[in-house]
């Protein structure tokens, strides 16, 4: 995670990124991080990437993938080939890509995919980019359960180490839901941590009821009555 200021583009800081990327790895990003140049680097390197063609791309046809027939029972799949051809596209990236169109017949929404590699069905590689949807349930749930959207602070320190600590919080969380096969929810479990901050409790325990009102109720908090 890598974490700027809202002035900064996406692929300008991918680009800064020095990532540790074994050959034969999948990126799969957005259409903002289209930059043939940055694309072309990744091929170079033998890592593949899977992302959302651009509306206006150019390009030439220079061969078909059959279409399986199995899975167009779902979907229809158009397996292009192709070259840019657009000036500066076709010299910052003058290998060959791959396009695959995807039709969701039940909601009618078309979607066409960008990528370089040419082994895996196009069913995985819509498969593939569907996965990095998780990034944006990502967002979502840390602003509505981990209060990022709203600071304590106004500096910059503050303002990262409060990210920062969400970011542990959520980990550990998801580490813990992992580990111990929790069925139940994310933000059940943080509710669950909530409502138990200041309870002497064991995290097996705590992870065995089925909802957080299991627990023992809480002894009635003691008043000063002023005379």
């Amino acid at each position: 995670m890598t974490v700027t200021d809202g002035k900064q583009h996406d692929v300008k800081v991918a680009k800064e990124l020095d990532l540790p990327l074994m050959a034969d790895s999948i990126v799969s990003v957005d259409r903002a991080y289209i930059d043939y140049k940055w694309l072309n680097s990744l091929n170079k390197s033998g890592t593949y990437f899977v992302t959302r063609a651009k509306s206006n791309i150019n390009y030439e046809i220079i061969g078909q993938h059959e279409v399986n027939k199995k899975k167009a029972l779902l979907f229809v799949l158009n397996l292009i080939q192709d070259r840019l051809k657009g000036y500066y596209q076709s010299r910052f990236y003058p290998e060959r890509l791959r396009l695959v169109g995807f039709h969701d017949t039940e909601t009618n929404k078309k979607l066409v995919f960008l990528t370089n590699n040419f082994f895996l069905s196009a069913y995985t590689i819509t498969q593939i980019f569907k996965a990095r949807w998780k990034i944006e349930g990502f967002f979502k749930w840390i602003k509505q359960n981990l209060k990022i959207k709203s600071f304590l602070g106004t500096s910059k320190n503050a303002v990262l180490t409060q990210i920062w600590v969400s970011m542990c919080y959520y980990l550990l969380l998801s580490y813990i839901k992992y580990q111990t096969k929790y069925s139940y929810t994310l933000t059940e479990f943080a509710i669950m941590l909530k409502e138990t901050v200041l309870e002497r409790i064991s995290i097996i325990d705590l992870l065995s009821c089925t909802h957080y009102t299991c627990y023992k109720a809480r002894e009635p908090d003691l008043q000063l009555l002023l005379l």
